[in-house]
């Protein structure tokens, strides 16, 4: 049998390998090029390791049946997601969310996509538009687009920018937190995938802490880019201080909100805000301060982040910071093959295509992979290509709003932004009001049976298209 063309997918973060992965599954060979090497990294990277988490370790939520994420997940493990069955192999507690053990997860991805036989990895920067006789190209670059390659896709499409801030949260050592003041728990005592109720580590604060606190954050120095200075941040990833700067209850009633948690040594006494800490690694020596981005300077950090209950001797694994993202405005530059109008060789794949994210962007990595696949296949007489999912799957409806679902136009001021996935992008659908006893159903039930009718038909429809491929 005929051996198809590579496919060639630059970037080798979580989209990039979800892409390789399902490339390589489906029998055609693949070529990975990763700018980062000894002595070439990014601001936000530590290791070479491909797919390295750069944020957050957590997936968020593993549910289903109720959350948008968790309906996301469940979609791709029915696709063969490497992401995903890493994940889940690495997984460390986290209450009802999927978080894993950085470093092994990584690891894990980068070994199982060296073993495969159709799968070449090359340490490399594409400085540029990729060379003309590669004729089948992921562009899976993420939040940290080289500048030369920015620049190439900017002068192809006619756009003014690709650029938006992000934001890193710190990393506490789990031996310096003083658990006579702090305490393990996850809200309202849910579960995780691991089983875990108590995943997070809690620490509270009374009202005259949480005012002491906002003022710092306040008034602390911040870390200032003049050359991005015009550059928007992403409302889902919102450094601490800047969501403070909304107003002084902000903080209480978003990352740092008091409900669903009771503090064992007074149980009877409410907290006025409560900080929460994720466990970061398997052996759970590390902790990762929960909504806690920042753009505070390195040496106010700890001052500041000590003025927490039960971090005030806090040594930091890592420090907050502030970094650049990237991304196409995509409604106009792509079509629904995730193809550039104005290039169709190049496909491109997660956080540049404006969904924002871990999962999102894997998925999106899953989504072009099949995709550039079938096409190869199809050139080859080795198959026919392949339409995106439908909109009913979580998949299919980021595709619908990066690709043409977003207002914008006469009588629209919004701009593009990234998007996390959730359940207002997929098409509605009612759930009964009343039960078979003929009693209205109370609006928060009716809800949640909403969301679960709405998962059910999702991975209907994702199957119905998986078997049909």
């Amino acid at each position: 049998m005929t051996i198809p063309s590579p496919i060639h997918v630059i970037g080798g973060g979580l989209a990039g390998s979800e892409a390789a992965w399902q490339i390589a599954r489906a029998g055609v060979p693949v070529v990975i090029h990763e700018m980062r090497r000894p002595g070439v990294t990014t601001d936000a990277h530590h290791t070479d390791s491909l797919a390295e988490l750069v944020c957050s370790n957590s997936f968020r939520s593993d549910d289903w049946e109720h959350n948008a994420v968790g309906l996301l997940h469940a979609e791709m493990r029915a696709l063969d997601s490497i992401i995903m069955a890493c994940g889940d192999a690495h997984q460390v507690p986290a209450g009802g969310a999927l978080a894993v053990d950085r470093e092994g997860f990584a690891e894990a991805v980068t070994d199982r996509l060296h073993a495969h036989p159709l799968v070449t990895v090359q340490r490399e920067e594409i400085a540029g538009l990729p060379p003309e006789d590669w004729d089948n190209v992921i562009v899976a670059t993420g939040p940290l687009t080289s500048p030369a390659l920015a620049d190439a896709i900017l002068k192809l499409t006619g756009e003014e920018s690709l650029s938006f801030f992000d934001a890193i949260a710190p990393i506490v050592h789990a031996d310096s937190i003083d658990f006579d003041t702090a305490w393990r728990q996850s809200r309202y005592d849910k579960e995780g995938p691991g089983g875990d109720a108590a995943a997070y580590v809690n620490c509270p604060m009374d009202k005259t802490q949480y005012e002491a606190f906002i003022d710092a954050l306040l008034n602390g120095p911040k870390a200032e880019f003049k050359a991005w200075e015009n550059v928007p941040y992403f409302d889902g990833c919102l450094p601490i201080e800047v969501m403070a700067e909304r107003g002084r209850e902000t903080l209480r009633h978003g990352p740092m909100k008091p409900v669903g948690l009771t503090n064992p040594r007074d149980p009877m006494v409410k907290s006025y805000a409560i900080v929460q800490l994720r466990q970061d690694n398997a052996l759970g020596t590390l902790f990762n301060m929960v909504g806690f981005q920042t753009k505070l300077k390195h040496g106010a950090q700890a001052e500041v982040f000590r003025m927490i209950p039960g971090l005030q001797d806090a040594q930091f694994a890592r420090l907050g910071g502030l970094h650049r993202n990237t991304y196409l405005n995509s409604p106009k530059l792509l079509d629904r093959q995730l193809r550039l109008k104005a290039m169709p060789r190049l496909r491109f794949a997660g956080q540049v295509t404006g969904v924002e994210g871990y999962v999102e962007s894997a998925a999106m990595g899953l989504l072009t992979g099949r995709l550039a696949a079938a096409e190869r296949l199809a050139q080859s007489g080795l198959g026919r290509p392949l339409e995106a999912p439908p909109v009913h799957t979580a998949m299919g409806a980021l595709v619908e709003h990066i690709t043409g679902g977003h207002l914008e136009g006469p009588g629209s001021s919004s701009k593009f932004q990234p998007m996390n996935i959730n359940y207002g992008l997929l098409p509605p659908l009612e759930a009964p009001k009343v039960d078979e006893a003929g009693v209205k159903i109370p609006l928060k039930e009716r809800g949640r049976a909403k969301k679960r009718l709405m998962s059910i038909r999702a991975l209907e429809a994702l199957k119905a298209w998986r078997d049909a491929a």
